[in-house]
């Protein structure tokens, strides 16, 4: 633990304001219903009822608190999106660690068929699907992890290649180790670097894409909070001059400085460079 808090005291201010925009996020997604006044469907006044005293940023077009809102939506948009991408990986870094390893039929069949599911643009595919089985949160997890798994598979595979060609896989292999020996003990300690960095990014584009899958219709839905959803249903506010709707955005797009800016310093870390 002091080691991880050194490592952090002698990280650029960039990262550390990362981490720390990461560890406010967290904490309201842990403690969401301690820490937000109401409940997350509950309806506490009229809609639209403007800033300060007993709301603090106003109510929705329901009449439910926007604070309690945001904090409930750190939760589930969060919770989904690290499902999401933790699956992707688990299904694309597996294949593609498989298809460097075995080389052949194997990797050219998998190499194939993730081409043609990143031919098919990626929002217009997950509208298709979830359009057909239906938005529940299962699905939603599915279907997004599917299809960014294909990403995880290209770079897994590509960073793959470059250590299986090493003589310590060559003697690992004369030794006669299995497929899981030498994914777990001799590829993927030696490629987990880029795999790490490329985590935090594919959680930005994972936590973006539920937003605007949500902002549609066809992401989290309703009562849940989802901070796409809340752009959408508070956007008429806009027209008046009230930047309530702006709101969920903003955490958005400050979740992903946050982890972009944590994500760089990692690469600049483990690619040995010095800081400037």
């Amino acid at each position: 633990m002091t080691s991880i808090l050194k490592t952090l005291l002698r990280a650029p201010l960039s990262a550390q304001f990362g981490f720390a925009v990461i560890l406010l996020y967290l904490l309201a997604a842990l403690f969401a219903p301690q820490l937000a006044p109401y409940g997350e469907t509950e309806v506490v006044g009229e809609g639209f009822a403007p800033w300060g005293g007993q709301f603090l940023l106003g109510t929705d077009n329901l009449g439910r608190d926007m604070f309690s809102r945001l904090i409930f939506g750190a939760r589930n948009t969060l919770g989904i999106a690290f499902l999401t991408t933790l699956l992707a990986f688990l299904l694309g870094g597996l294949a593609g660690l498989v298809a460097a390893i075995r080389g052949g039929w194997v990797d050219q069949g998998l190499s194939r068929l993730v081409d043609i599911l990143m031919a098919i643009p990626q929002l217009i595919f997950a509208l298709l699907i979830l359009s057909v089985v239906g938005t529940t949160a299962t699905s939603l997890v599915l279907v997004i992890a599917v299809l960014d798994a294909t990403r995880v598979f290209r770079l897994a595979r590509a960073v793959a290649m470059t250590v299986v060609v090493q003589d310590f896989v060559e003697a690992a292999r004369l030794r006669g180790e299995g497929l899981w020996w030498l994914v777990t003990r001799e590829v993927l300690p030696n490629a987990a670097a880029p795999l790490i960095a490329e985590f935090g990014l594919r959680f930005c584009f994972v936590f973006l894409f539920i937003s605007a899958l949500s902002f549609l219709g066809l992401g989290i839905q309703p009562p849940t909070a989802d901070w796409g959803s809340m752009v959408r249903d508070n956007a008429v506010l806009i027209t008046f001059g009230d930047i309530t709707p702006l709101l969920p955005a903003l955490a958005v797009a400050l979740l992903t400085v946050g982890v972009n800016f944590v994500v760089d310093w990692m690469l600049h870390k483990s690619s040995g460079l010095k800081e400037c």
